[in-house]
């Protein structure tokens, strides 16, 4: 079994992040703050931004990533995915989607969720404290999943595991993706 792999199996059984660290050191990765308001009732967490995202400072920036397709699809905004980034953004607020990361910064090479080692939780309490529409938190693939279970264990709305919209994860179609995701979203953004 190569390392990568043992080490994936491992950590199916347990939680990646650490205790918060006040200062993160110099030299790990920092993520993106999270694009939520009030009105947010479904709160998508991705695991930690791939290289692409992080360079273009911009939730889910590489072009295969299945994740504005899949919001076009669900919100109805057939154009979303060729809006500018801000514009998106807005699109989601208004559809009462919200954003964010279960990892707020970790040490990783290259994009690849079994690559993060060293992961800080993201401060998922106090961001649910911000958010008294909330329904649903939607994790985008399993470390998502885990680790947002791993930080918050039931918080009162449902925790749902959706599948990867990472190009990494092409093995379901975006259509399978569209309808799963949607058959999981639509009753709490209703």
């Amino acid at each position: 079994m190569s390392p990568l792999k043992a080490r994936a199996s491992s950590q199916r059984h347990r939680a990646l992040t650490s205790p918060p660290a006040t200062t993160p050191a110099p030299d790990r990765l920092i993520g993106l703050a999270p694009v939520v308001d009030a009105d947010v009732r479904v709160l998508v967490l991705g695991s930690f931004p791939g290289a692409a995202s992080l360079k273009a400072a911009q939730y889910y920036a590489h072009p295969r990533n299945a994740f504005w397709p899949v919001m076009a699809a669900l919100l109805r905004e057939p154009e979303l995915t060729a809006q500018p980034y801000a514009q998106r953004l807005q699109a989601l607020l208004a559809g009462r989607v919200g954003l964010w990361d279960a990892v707020a910064s970790c040490h990783r090479e290259g994009s690849l969720d079994t690559a993060i080692a060293e992961a800080l939780p993201s401060d998922l309490t106090q961001l649910l404290q911000r958010l008294p529409a909330l329904r649903a938190i939607a994790c985008n693939g399993a470390l998502a999943h885990r680790e947002t279970l791993a930080l918050l264990g039931d918080p009162g709305v449902p925790v749902l595991r959706l599948p990867s919209t990472s190009p990494a994860h092409a093995g379901v179609a975006l259509a399978d993706k569209i309808e799963v995701w949607r058959a999981a979203l639509a009753p709490h953004l209703g």
